[in-house]
């Protein structure tokens, strides 16, 4: 792959279902080493975007690829393309430990050929997990669980991040220690997508900002550029600042 070469490249992705268009037209690239955030109000179209890079959409029109090649057409392909996703839910096992769920995606014949224990180990000391590998996911507070999921998604070596509102239900602390660990992401050779309501975390860890509403794009650029840009301001940061 050139180092020239989108991780990710959208094209004229067009989303509906029924009669609702949810996205039209999208265009967007990632970058090698590059984080991404998509914003916009509810309803927008960011989800609908990570569910069609994932195969779980399909759409009407336009082509998704990754490293150059065609995006997977099921979700089963993305870990052997280096793709890796958090939700919105967590999605963790309940009843099984924070090693447990952190091995899940190891398993099964689309697992990368990494050792299980030394990457889970890995990540857990990267996110401060450690100590914890052994308690049950439910006793943990909401903040170690939403990082238990993130473990989950890094355990695999990703070299594309989709991350579904990584700070939402987080305190200021904590955004501000999952703010360095995204910036760090690239040093790994790790490029990010990220959808987030928190625009102060967006303008923080973005390299560019993806701007949708009512499932077009309106905006893109660096976070400076999308900040002083008046489409934005009236699809979505001023709703943010009169709320």
């Amino acid at each position: 792959m050139s180092s020239n070469t989108p991780r990710l490249q959208v094209d004229g992705l067009t989303v509906a279902f029924g009669g609702l268009t949810a996205l039209d037209d999208v265009s967007f690239t990632v970058g090698d080493t590059e984080t991404v955030a998509l914003i916009g109000p509810n309803g927008a179209g960011k989800t609908t975007v990570f569910n069609a890079v994932c195969s779980l959409v399909k759409p009407r029109a336009g082509n998704l690829r990754i490293d150059g090649r065609p995006a997977p057409t099921a979700p089963t392909g993305l870990a052997a393309r280096g793709v890796s996703r958090t939700l919105q839910g967590l999605g963790l096992f309940a009843g099984m430990t924070v090693l447990e769920n952190v091995l899940v995606p190891l398993v099964g014949p689309e697992r990368p050929s990494v050792s299980p224990a030394e990457a889970a180990s890995a990540v857990l000391e990267r996110l401060g997990l450690s100590a914890q590998a052994g308690t049950p996911v439910d006793a943990l507070p909401y903040p170690e669980r939403k990082r238990v999921a993130l473990a989950r998604a890094l355990v695999t070596r990703p070299r594309l991040l989709l991350l579904d509102e990584p700070a939402g239900g987080l305190g200021a602390e904590d955004i501000d220690d999952l703010a360095e660990i995204v910036r760090g992401l690239s040093s790994d050779g790790c490029s990010v997508l990220l959808v987030e309501h928190h625009v102060d975390f967006v303008m923080d860890v973005a390299d560019r900002v993806v701007v949708l509403d009512f499932g077009r794009v309106v905006a893109c650029g660096t976070p400076d550029e999308v900040r002083s840009d008046p489409a934005v301001e009236a699809a979505y940061l001023g709703l943010e600042a009169a709320a």
